[in-house]
């Protein structure tokens, strides 16, 4: 366990903790030598945030924003040095809640003292004076002068974090508090760099600006492709774009809301079930802006759920914000700059979500308007986003994200939505939404990218395209939800050619038969493009598949081989069929030319699908296996009798290890195979608890929920230890008894990724098992 702690501790932070309580050294790429010889006063390295952090409950930019101050450089013993510096300023000023009256007490007998804190400002109308209140401090009623409070607006709103230092002056009148704000320095940027921020820019390729900007964030660029980097500066598209209506809706852990709470002191997260009128645009009783009115981005929180109720007149008003830019503040129309972000958890996987609904289907009733999500300029796949893993984040350097907040908050002012027109030409058949929705999400991409808005036709090409496909999601589902709704040519064309390019989602490649619903996609094969399989049941036989230029007559995605290899497996295995009508073709593992012949037949009848045709094979009996044997697979073992379910009942006491929940997941990828993909499959295992390491069970196990979660295996599982049974249990009728559970092969080198016994269940040699197929 030692080990596997150790190796997941030093992914997270990078280099890891060096000598004497130091930072380790970091082998600087070419990347980073050229951002901190560039950039030198603006830049950190990512993992120090985490080296400094320890249980400080403040945002990101808060700690960078410090280490700015004393670790921006790239000597060791400097950074050394900063690292602990910030450490002993976070042990000395922040406070933490439950050591707030020790703050207080060293205020009082030192006469004054400096505090990071939260602190939000609200004016007492009776004494015709502004007070502030410190969230962790636990302190109110401090009076703050109006230069302070008309320098920072945002104290009014919801509070900003601040640097103070606060005097103690007891005056003995009882109405009076004893605390004095001497000096208020709020932790952000205060100056614009962009004359500096551009003429750096062009030292840099775009691939290479692109990676800084990625690293900025906290990631590492090298597990990102290009289209998955591209998706991640869109969620930063509503920092430098006025008024840009985003939504994202996807799985669980894949960093949705990180970037609003963390990235900027300018924007502002919430929970969506927290948003009120009055908070979001305007208080009628004391006329007092609400959250558009002082921040650059409004991101809602856990803004999916159907059963969540929301105010209709609240919806009203953010409509008429998204698409007019205003809201009526009692008979005044009062503009405000501030995008819109929405951000939620879906239930369902994409096919499901296809099949039976839209991808919309999450949103709470009131939301789930036509009207509301016309106003919507792009849906950012969610499903898309990995789950976040350790070693996704970098331990390289990036900017200061203060420094680059205040970049892209002065870049707001900049237009670039139409710099593509001299290249290319949208479909005249888009909407005037859907135009805006797509030269407003090209502009914010080309502001993160090419700021200066120098490019050419080749660099634009692939912003164009990104900034279609959201607003193509949108209108997509729009048709689905709203049948008076004419599906739309989301295409253009490139200067001095009449030919459209179109312009499609992933989705609908990868489901044309769900996507369309069976109707309009009259697209020829060419057009859609080449689209790898996302599971078996799309292929176009499951009894016959091709191996390696061979065929097999066992179910597709089971790597059999050549019929030589079956025939020298199939002589090596001792079949015990209970029935005595069975004969030997009627086990599941055993591939006869009787049986070939029938599933030849069977792969003829049109009625049934692919994985309707694999159940036909499952049949009652028992298969033994003798001890260094090679050729059994899950999917043989188990592919047939899990065929359809969606619900499965796995039995095995021993998932505990990292081996053994390795074979789970193998398990899972059987089940993945076997079963529809507009289908939700529920997985529920019954297992023992490891007693020794359950943190690291615990760990694992929720890393497989994680992975198939967003494939559309939902697994559950409880701990027990009252018996030692080993079985599969399936909605569609059989019990499968397992002799020895899934952990039916010998011990091999798993960490050594050439290893073909890594990938190929049929090349292990097995331990001697056996099992049992019974119909319930």
């Amino acid at each position: 366990m030692a080990d596997e702690s150790n190796e997941v501790s030093g992914s997270l932070t990078g280099a890891g903790a060096g000598a004497e309580g130091g930072v380790a050294a970091l082998v600087m790429s070419n990347l980073d030598r050229k951002i901190t010889d560039d950039f030198s006063q603006y830049t950190v390295r990512k993992d120090l945030v985490s080296e400094v952090k320890g249980n400080a409950l403040v945002p990101s930019y808060v700690l960078e924003y410090l280490l700015s101050k004393y670790a921006t450089t790239t000597d060791q013993e400097s950074i050394n040095a900063g690292v602990k510096r910030v450490r002993d300023i976070l042990a000395d000023n922040y406070v933490h809640r439950e050591e707030a009256n020790l703050i207080q007490s060293k205020i009082r007998e030192k006469g004054r003292y400096q505090v990071i804190d939260k602190v939000q400002v609200a004016l007492n109308e009776k004494l015709d004076r502004y007070e502030a209140t410190f969230e962790n401090l636990g302190i109110s009623r401090v009076v703050v002068d109006s230069i302070t409070v008309d320098k920072n607006p945002k104290l009014l709103v919801t509070g900003i974090w601040c640097m103070c230092t606060l005097v103690y002056a007891y005056s003995g009148d009882r109405d009076e508090v004893p605390w004095r704000l001497h000096r208020l320095m709020p932790v952000q940027m205060s100056h614009d760099d962009r004359e500096n921020y551009l003429a750096m820019r062009a030292k840099f390729t775009a691939g290479e600006w692109i990676d800084l900007l990625m690293q900025s964030v906290g990631f590492n660029p090298d597990l990102f492709g290009d289209r998955a980097k591209l998706l991640h500066l869109v969620r930063m598209i509503p920092f430098v774009e006025r008024n840009y209506n985003l939504i994202e809706l996807g799985p669980k852990g894949t960093g949705k809301s990180h970037i609003y709470s963390e990235f900027s002191p300018h924007g502002m997260l919430i929970s969506g079930g927290e948003v009120t009128a009055a908070k979001l645009f305007v208080n009628n009783a004391n006329k007092q802006i609400g959250l558009v009115g002082y921040w650059d981005t409004v991101a809602f929180d856990e803004f999916a759920g159907k059963a969540k109720k929301a105010d209709k007149a609240l919806v009203d008003i953010m409509k008429n914000y998204m698409a007019n830019k205003s809201f009526s503040r009692g008979t005044n129309v009062t503009q405000a700059e501030a995008s819109m972000v929405f951000v939620g958890n879906t239930s369902h996987n994409v096919p499901y979500m296809l099949k039976n609904s839209d991808l919309f289907e999450e949103l709470p009733v009131q939301y789930h308007d036509p009207a509301f999500l016309d106003r919507i300029h792009y849906y950012l796949p969610g499903w898309e986003f990995e789950q976040i893993r350790t070693e996704m984040f970098t331990s390289g350097y990036g900017f200061v994200v203060d420094y680059l907040a205040e970049i892209l908050h002065n870049l707001r002012n900049v237009d670039y939505g139409s710099a593509f027109e001299k290249y290319f030409k949208l479909s005249p058949s888009l909407s005037t939404r859907d135009k805006d929705g797509v030269r407003k999400t090209f502009s914010g991409l080309m502001k993160l990218i090419y700021p200066s808005g120098q490019a050419t036709a080749e660099q634009m090409e692939p912003l164009l395209r990104c900034a279609i496909e959201g607003r193509k999601r949108v209108k997509d589902q729009l048709c689905r939800i709203d049948s008076t709704m004419a599906a739309v040519d989301f295409s253009y064309t490139r200067a001095g050619s009449v030919e459209p390019v179109a312009v499609h989602v992933l989705e609908e490649d990868d489901y044309p038969e769900l996507y369309w619903r069976g109707g309009h996609d009259e697209r020829d094969e060419a057009e859609r493009g080449t689209v790898a399989p996302v599971a078996l049941a799309d292929d176009a036989s499951l009894g016959v598949e091709k191996v390696d230029n061979t065929t097999s007559d066992v179910p597709a995605g089971d790597s059999i081989g050549s019929v030589d290899d079956k025939a020298a497996a199939s002589a090596d295995v001792t079949h015990k069929v209970d029935n005595a009508n069975e004969t030997e073709s009627s086990s599941p593992v055993l591939a006869t030319e009787s049986t070939a012949t029938s599933l030849s037949t069977l792969a003829r009848v049109p009625s049934l699908s692919p994985i309707e045709r694999a159940a036909t094979t499952a049949k009652e009996g028992h298969v033994e296996f003798a001890e260094s044997q090679r050729g059994a697979t899950y999917n043989k073992l188990f592919g047939p009798y899990v065929a359809g379910a969606t619900q499965i009942t796995l039995k095995d006491p021993y998932i505990r290890k990292t081996y053994q929940v390795r074979n789970l997941a193998e398990f899972l990828e059987t089940v993945y195979t076997y079963t529809n993909r507009s289908d939700e499959v529920h997985v529920h295992l019954i297992t023992g608890c490891d007693e020794e390491y359950p943190d690291r069970q615990i760990d694992n196990l929720s890393q497989v929920q994680a992975t198939f979660g967003t494939l559309g295996i939902a697994l559950t599982y409880e701990f027990s230890e009252s018996g030692h049974d080993r079985s599969i249990v399936t909605d569609t009728g059989w019990r499968v008894i397992l002799g020895r559970g899934l952990d039916i092969y010998q011990r091999y080198s798993d960490n050594d990724w050439l290893n073909p016994l890594t990938r190929q269940q049929k090349l292990r040699r097995v331990k001697e098992f056996s099992v049992t197929y019974q119909r319930r």
